[in-house]
C-alpha cells in the first residue's frame, strides 16, 4: 500500500511539473505582461486611426465596419508580430499561410487600402514592442493626414453642373460658363425636339451662385449642381 501510495504521488508531482513546464514554455520570449501592453498601445492607435479616417472622410456614405476592420487589424498584427517575432520555424509557416490568403472584398477607394496598409504597419511596430516610436508614428501620420484634408477643402472642389435649356440659350450658357467658372469641360449634351440638356464638369473655388445665374439666362428652365468626390475630369 505504501508503494501504491508513493507511486501515485510521484505521478502527480509529474503531472504538476508537466503543467509548470508547459506553463512557462508559453511564456519563454514574453511575459502576458507584454500581452497586455501590446493590445493596449494598438487599441490606442487604432482608435487615432479610426478618428483620422472619420476626420478626413471625403465619401459620399460612412461604412461603420470599415472602422471597426481598422482596429481588428491593428489588434490581431500586434500579437502575430510579438508571438513569431524569435521563433523562426513559426514566422515561416505564419508567411506561407498568409500566401494563400486571397481577399474577396474589393477596395473601391485607393485611400481606404492606404488606411488599412497604416493599421498593418502600426500592429507591426507594436508587436515588435517600439511604442514610443508607434506613438510618434501615428501622431506624425495623423497630423499630416488631417493638414492634408484641410489643404484639399480649401482648394478647388469638383462638381457636375446638368442644365435643360432651349437650344437658342446655349451662346449665352456658354458665356455665363466663361465668366463664372475657374474651368469647366462639357461631359455631354443631348439635343431633342424638346430642348436641350448638358452635363458640365466645373471646378470652383467655391460654391458660387451658378445655378441662379443660369437661371436668369432665358431659355434656361432648370440647373442642378452635384458635388463629384471622383476623380476631376476638369
Amino acid at each position: 500500500m505504501l508503494s501504491l501510495a508513493l507511486l501515485t504521488e510521484q505521478v502527480t508531482l509529474d503531472k504538476q511539473s508537466i503543467a509548470s513546464n508547459w506553463w512557462s514554455s508559453q511564456f519563454a520570449s514574453f511575459s502576458w505582461q507584454d500581452v497586455v501592453q501590446v493590445l493596449l498601445f494598438a487599441l490606442i492607435t487604432s482608435l487615432i486611426i479610426l478618428t483620422v479616417y472619420r476626420r478626413t472622410f471625403k465619401g459620399v456614405i460612412y461604412n461603420p465596419s470599415f472602422g471597426t476592420t481598422l482596429i481588428l487589424l491593428t489588434l490581431v498584427t500586434g500579437p502575430v508580430v510579438l508571438a513569431i517575432g524569435s521563433n523562426v520555424a513559426l514566422s515561416m509557416g505564419m508567411v506561407g499561410a498568409l500566401s494563400i490568403v486571397r481577399f474577396r472584398t474589393a477596395v473601391k477607394e485607393p485611400l481606404d487600402t492606404a488606411y488599412m496598409f497604416w493599421a498593418i504597419t502600426m500592429g507591426i511596430i507594436i508587436g515588435t514592442k517600439s511604442y514610443v516610436i508607434a506613438m510618434i508614428v501615428v501622431v506624425g501620420i495623423s497630423i499630416i493626414m488631417i493638414a492634408l484634408s484641410m489643404a484639399r477643402t480649401r482648394a478647388s472642389e469638383n462638381f457636375l453642373l446638368v442644365l435643360h435649356y432651349d437650344p437658342a440659350a446655349e451662346q449665352e450658357i456658354d458665356a455665363e460658363l466663361h465668366r463664372g467658372v475657374r474651368a469647366y469641360r462639357v461631359r455631354s449634351k443631348t439635343i431633342t425636339r424638346s430642348g436641350a440638356e448638358m452635363t458640365v464638369d466645373l471646378r470652383l473655388h467655391q460654391r458660387t451662385d451658378i445655378v441662379s445665374h443660369m437661371l436668369d439666362i432665358s431659355g434656361v428652365h432648370d440647373a442642378t449642381l452635384v458635388s463629384c468626390q471622383s476623380e476631376s475630369a476638369v
